[in-house]
């Protein structure tokens, strides 16, 4: 429904709406329609200048050359716009300007390569990379590693038919999912996914070059220099869910079924780091745990002089984890390596508890998330609470917004009465008749979207319950 009303806005130029979806909301900007269109397509077809502003600024992809980039140049309703996407300059955006920030993490760890365990010397240019990544994405690297590049830490490849620019687009896709490639190294690329056994990869430039042909076929004066693959679903996840399916102690690999990532193949993770919780040791890597979490990476930089060593893994340093059980622990796992984990109301507290503890802000919205999921009269009020408390923005405004709806039941609940003499209390040097916010996002959300005449009646009805209740517990705002 979000995704829906996000292009209804862009089409309409509503910027109020769009702020709010992509600020509260936490909807994806880059968002693709069944006609293959963005929210910046359509802002930048109807003329929305100031919304197009707004996009740009948030992280709207819109590159150079690109099907995407042309598209929205082509279909700009005014020169106004078209000096805009040039201006702006994200018509060159890079991957670090994204708001996503698991892709992002997985773009520094390309581009960085922090606690790599390989190089590849490509016709005089190095590549840093993980083996772990490598082997949980491609089976070709897995079957090299493990036979002609065993024990090796720099690779050289000399053949000439292997152009560095093809082997850096490779890994990009490798280790993001997506890929940027100048049209003059399309066949280079081939050749080279052809070699790394990358069937997926293959049919998706194929793919690609079709639409590109179509489109370029249809707009004269149209040229596209640089061909681009977006991630596919959720691929580039569920293979590095590998790394954590392998992580798992033996004595615990069966029996946690219900996690979305069971489909672990047999292959070697080349750990650098274990973790030991409850007892069990769960053989990890510093570059996922660091780059996803200020507060591992402090604790291997800090303290790493108080782990210990594993007697199976000479090498790896052992770290114990307290104040977690070995189950939450498998699940902010899975979510350091996949951006995903299995949550319910059975555990997704705790879960909450320890994401902000480690530092993991994208873990505590996946906890709001499945808090919002459960929102009902009866705990509305604590899930409120408990949003406020872990700053869960969007959580804390669906739960505003299901106040709004039941507020004739609301004014009833002494709780909820205590709730907004507590929030008025909150705001510092607040006067008499200064704004609550609880009370003001519950009558933003009232009047928002209200259309008809009976909505407009509903709304009166909902505002005046809202008035008395203020009245009887003393508060004016």
């Amino acid at each position: 429904m979000d995704v829906h009303e996000l292009f209804a806005s862009c089409k309409k130029g509503d910027i109020c709406r769009v702020r709010y979806l992509v600020e509260h909301r936490d909807v994806d900007l880059n968002v693709r329609d069944k006609w293959d269109s963005t929210p910046l397509y359509y802002a930048c077809l109807c003329g929305h200048e100031e919304l197009v502003q707004y996009l740009l600024a948030n992280g709207a992809k819109c590159e150079a050359n690109t099907f995407d980039g042309e598209r929205c140049m082509y279909g700009s309703l005014s020169d106004q716009i078209r000096r805009l996407l040039k201006e702006y300059n994200c018509i060159n955006t890079s991957p670090m300007q994204q708001q996503d920030a698991f892709n992002h993490f997985l773009y520094t760890l390309l581009e960085q390569g922090p606690h790599s365990d390989v190089n590849f010397l490509v016709h005089g240019q190095t590549f840093s990379a993980h083996r772990c990544v490598l082997s949980a994405r491609s089976e070709y690297f897995t079957e090299m590693f493990n036979s002609k590049w065993r024990g090796k830490t720099l690779i050289t490849l000399k053949h000439p038919l292997i152009n560095p620019s093809a082997f850096a687009a490779i890994l990009q896709y490798i280790y993001t999912g997506r890929m940027d490639i100048d049209i003059s190294f399309l066949e280079d690329c081939r050749r080279l996914a052809k070699q790394c056994k990358m069937a997926v990869l293959i049919e998706e430039l194929e793919n690609k070059c079709k639409q590109v042909y179509d489109f370029v076929s249809n707009k004269p004066g149209i040229c596209v220099k640089v061909l681009s693959l977006e991630p596919q679903n959720c691929i580039v996840q569920d293979e590095l869910a590998q790394l954590a399916d392998c992580a798992l102690p033996a004595e615990l690999q069966l029996g946690f079924g219900e996690l979305p990532f069971n489909q672990a193949k047999n292959f070697s993770t080349y750990p650098d780091i274990c973790f030991s919780v409850d007892g069990y040791n769960f053989l990890c890597h510093k570059a996922f745990f660091c780059g996803r979490s200020d507060y591992f990476r402090a604790l291997l930089k800090d303290h790493f002089c108080e782990g210990g060593q594993l007697l199976s893994q000479p090498n790896t340093p052992v770290i114990t984890l307290h104040n977690i059980s070995h189950k939450i622990f498998i699940h902010v796992m899975f979510y350091i390596y996949s951006d995903d984990t299995e949550l319910s109301m059975d555990n997704v507290f705790d879960v909450l508890c320890v994401a902000d503890m480690y530092l993991l802000p994208g873990l505590k919205r996946l906890c709001g998330k499945t808090l919002a999921q459960a929102l009902s009269r009866d705990n509305v009020i604590c899930l409120w609470k408990t949003a406020r408390l872990f700053s869960l923005s969007r959580l804390e405004d669906q739960c505003t917004e299901y106040m709004a709806k039941i507020i004739e039941q609301l004014v009833l609940d002494p709780e909820f009465a205590e709730l907004i003499k507590e929030d008025a209390a909150s705001v510092k040097g607040r006067h008499e008749t200064d704004s609550v916010p609880l009370v003001d996002d519950i009558r933003y959300h009232i009047s928002s979207n209200v259309q008809t005449y009976s909505a407009i009646e509903d709304a009166s009805q909902k505002h005046a319950a809202l008035e008395q209740l203020l009245c009887d517990i003393n508060i004016e705002c």
